[in-house]
């Protein structure tokens, strides 16, 4: 999926980060905890994530669904990076600021039920409110496009590219025209030891 989408928004410049592949650590640590509230001394790991947002103008976020909401890898990864004093600033006196009104956060979330199960039990409306109003409206980014791939799962390989392939066009419509566009691809899928994904 994430090489479909770096292919499509060709020759535009992209930056995939596999938080899998790079052993990223979703734990919030006490060190965390003590950047967040005191000195603002970010372990490195999560200063190279901010440095990777500072270069982009757009954020793809594309990631199994996992019990109707985002892998823990993703969950850890918006604690870590999306922290006050960088992402928002908050007070007593003033409330939260955000600041990243700079990026557009879009959001591919890879599902395997049906449309018709997600509309059924409200599944989508539920994650868009968790991550949408929940991540992105917090931190001030815009919203970019949320399209999901359902089904992802399906034994005719034809119809899930053909999923992606609607996915990936919302996409790719949605930057059309933006000369300074660079994208950073965010791929989480946890890998079993078959080497698949379960999504919801």
């Amino acid at each position: 999926m994430a090489e479909r989408l770096v292919s499509a928004l060709r020759p535009r410049a992209v930056e995939v980060a596999d938080l899998h592949r790079e052993q990223f650590d979703p734990r919030f640590t006490p060190v965390d905890r003590r950047a967040c509230h005191e000195d603002g001394n970010h372990p490195p790991d999560v200063v190279r994530e901010h440095r990777r947002l500072d270069r982009a103008t757009d954020l793809v976020l594309v990631f199994p669904v996992y019990w109707w909401s985002m892998p823990a890898l993703l969950k850890g990864w918006i604690d870590r990076a999306f922290v006050n004093g960088w992402a928002f600033e908050l007070s007593t006196e003033s409330g939260v600021r955000p600041r990243l009104q700079r990026l557009t956060t879009h959001l591919l979330p890879i599902a395997g039920a049906d449309s018709g199960t997600y509309e059924r039990h409200g599944y989508e409306p539920a994650l868009r409110t968790q991550i949408e109003h929940g991540a992105v409206d917090y931190v001030g980014s815009r919203r970019g496009v949320t399209a999901f791939i359902h089904e992802s799962e399906q034994l005719s390989p034809a119809a899930t590219a053909a999923s992606v392939t609607r996915a990936v066009r919302r996409q790719r419509g949605r930057t059309e025209g933006e000369d300074c566009f660079r994208g950073l691809t965010c791929w989480t899928c946890w890998t079993g030891s078959d080497g698949h994904c379960s999504p919801a």
